[in-house]
């Protein structure tokens, strides 16, 4: 499933940082094979192996998937999430981006707790991490402004969670999150706002795909 998802990343040709922290250094599938996958992808002579410029239709549905990868979502969970969006008072963009960051899961990914979103689920579905003190196996479970995320206390001698006192000491938290190292437990100090968050993607693509 891994290799499947980097080869999305490279067919898109950006980082997703779907294995988290790997893709900041020389293990990032994209940084190995900057070409995209199959038998053309690295292409010989001029001109080839490179990226054909995407239709109309093309466009939208890669905005769509950087998406759809970068928070492990499948179509039916992005569409609901682009439907609530629309309905909700507001800016549409910054609808999408509140409910896409106010996942358990990227929350837990937003702390330092877990190197990716991947590992996130993974340690949220065994049961390991709790929101004001209650254990909550849901990635997708919303957290809202005053909750608390924690990690339970006998869940940290577990593998999943070995050499993650020394990557958050040097970590520092996005500015909506308030990070307590020592106690290991993130609060939500306000909803998440477009400065907060770097992305490459066009909200409003995404929404026009599926408007279709």
């Amino acid at each position: 499933m891994v290799k499947v998802l980097e080869k999305a990343e490279r067919r898109l040709g950006e980082k997703l940082f779907i294995k988290g922290d790997r893709c900041l250094g020389q293990k990032c599938a994209l940084v190995r094979r900057s070409y995209a996958p199959g038998a053309h992808g690295k292409g010989k002579g001029k001109g080839k192996g490179k990226r054909r410029e995407p239709s109309e239709f093309g466009a939208l549905f890669r905005e769509k998937q950087k998406v759809r990868f970068t928070y492990g979502l499948d179509d039916k969970d992005l569409k609901k999430y682009i439907n609530i969006a629309v309905s909700q008072k507001g800016t549409f963009g910054i609808n999408v981006l509140k409910l896409l960051e106010r996942r358990l899961d990227n929350v837990l990914y937003r702390l330092g707790f877990a190197d990716s979103r991947r590992m996130a689920r993974q340690v949220i579905g065994h049961g390991h991490v709790t929101v004001n003190g209650k254990r909550v196996s849901i990635p997708s479970y919303q957290i809202k402004k005053g909750n608390v995320v924690g990690l339970k206390e006998l869940s940290l001698k577990s593998g999943l969670f070995k050499g993650v006192d020394d990557r958050i000491q040097s970590y520092v938290a996005p500015q909506w999150l308030a990070l307590d190292k020592s106690k290991k437990i993130g609060t939500i100090i306000r909803d998440p706002e477009a400065d907060d968050v770097q992305t490459n993607v066009d909200i409003t693509k995404v929404k026009e795909f599926y408007s279709r």
